[in-house]
């Protein structure tokens, strides 16, 4: 697996996240210094949540005392799970794990196609064919909510061509939905997990906001929102069961701060890349670019914190992919779907690489650690 962060990336962010501690049989709060992790966790601030409820969370973190722990390689090296060892963990840790959904032009186009298949992986490449360049060209510089995109509903309707992910892609309202219970995400090198029921699914790669609870965005880092094509295709009212499964959220390598050198207009400009390389040689890469999301980043985090929803301890945000892979793997004509084994990187220039291997969700250790042992665990320490 390619490293999560590169020396030049180390040496340049101001980068916050999480590593399983067995000196403490728990999770420790970190930063990176000069190649090294270094233990913040604190009294003061003993969570992710705590830091980034902060007026100023990359200065806090910047003159933090710390323990130091190991090279940041060295550490990364370690398998995850191995209560043992330190290993990297998902960066946050009180946060509600959301998502939005349908916002790239080319994510709206294959969720339709994704309806209208009905989850059967063999039509969708005829439907494709059929609906998708037209629908494409319609999508591509709509601004959702305007004028000119409730003329194009109109349009749609009379065409036979409107769908509920188009109302989401183009209207007022953005998709925004719970991915994940907190701390159930998963981190840089952990197995995420497939629901055993699926035969259509893929890799979803996403810029991760981190923000508070005054509904401030404070940092960024990469995502993969795992996705059941096939299960979210028969019916939308299934988006629970095709989003959310064992290790189905992964978030990391770690959460960049904004400072003074990083902020949210470089998040809007940054290009992700993808790359999924098989055990059968197949091989899988693209990439998408912020600049094209048809919602601001900003209006998304509106949509979701405000006076009609609270989240006291924040909430990390998955802001949408463009990228929904269609190159056939196996079957011409039918498309990509995961295998086991599969190794997935989303890397993106400041932000670095998620890397993550593909598994029956059954087959990984189930989920033990939550809030319950979370705050027992941060106790015992005397940290609260």
């Amino acid at each position: 697996m390619k490293a999560p962060l590169s020396p030049t990336e180390q040496a340049n962010g101001t980068w916050l996240g999480r590593v399983w501690n067995p000196t403490v049989q728990g999770p420790s709060v970190v930063t990176i210094r000069d190649g090294a992790l270094l233990d913040i966790t604190a009294k003061t601030a003993p969570t992710v949540a705590a830091i980034l409820d902060q007026d100023h969370p990359a200065r806090y973190v910047q003159a933090a005392p710390g323990q130091p722990l190991g090279s940041l390689d060295a550490i990364a090296a370690n398998p995850v799970g191995d209560l043992h060892k330190l290993h990297l963990l998902a960066p946050c840790d009180l946060h509600v794990i959301k998502a939005a959904g349908v916002t790239f032009a080319k994510s709206m186009v294959e969720r339709v196609i994704e309806e209208r298949a009905a989850g059967d992986l063999k039509a969708a490449d005829a439907i494709r064919t059929r609906i998708g360049d037209s629908i494409g060209h319609s999508l591509a510089n709509i601004v959702p909510g305007s004028d000119q995109a409730a003329a194009l509903k109109q349009t749609l309707i009379a065409e036979g061509l409107w769908s509920q992910y188009l109302e989401v892609g183009i209207g007022p309202d953005a998709e925004v939905f719970t991915k994940a219970p907190v701390l159930a995400a998963v981190g840089y090198g952990a197995d995420v997990g497939l629901h055993p029921m699926s035969t259509w699914n893929n890799p979803e790669p996403e810029v991760v906001v981190a923000v508070n609870a005054q509904g401030k965005v404070q940092g960024a880092c990469l995502g993969n929102d795992v996705n059941l094509r096939d299960v979210e295709g028969r019916s939308a009212l299934l988006l629970s069961k095709a989003k959310d499964n064992n290790a189905s959220a992964a978030i990391g390598p770690f959460i960049r701060l904004f400072d003074a050198d990083f902020g949210l207009p470089d998040v809007e400009r940054i290009e992700v890349s993808m790359a999924v390389s098989g055990e059968d040689g197949f091989t899988l890469s693209g990439r998408s670019n912020m600049s094209e999301i048809s919602r601001p980043v900003l209006e998304i985090v509106r949509q979701t914190i405000g006076q009609h929803h609270q989240y006291p301890d924040g909430f990390m945000l998955y802001t949408g992919t463009m990228f929904a892979p269609t190159k056939d793997r196996d079957t011409p004509g039918e498309g990509f779907t995961h295998k086991l084994g599969d190794i997935v990187e989303i890397s993106a220039p400041g932000l670095g690489t998620l890397a993550n291997r593909v598994q029956d969700a059954t087959a990984i250790a189930p989920w033990r650690f939550g809030l319950r042992q979370f705050m027992q665990n941060l106790a015992q320490r005397g940290l609260i």
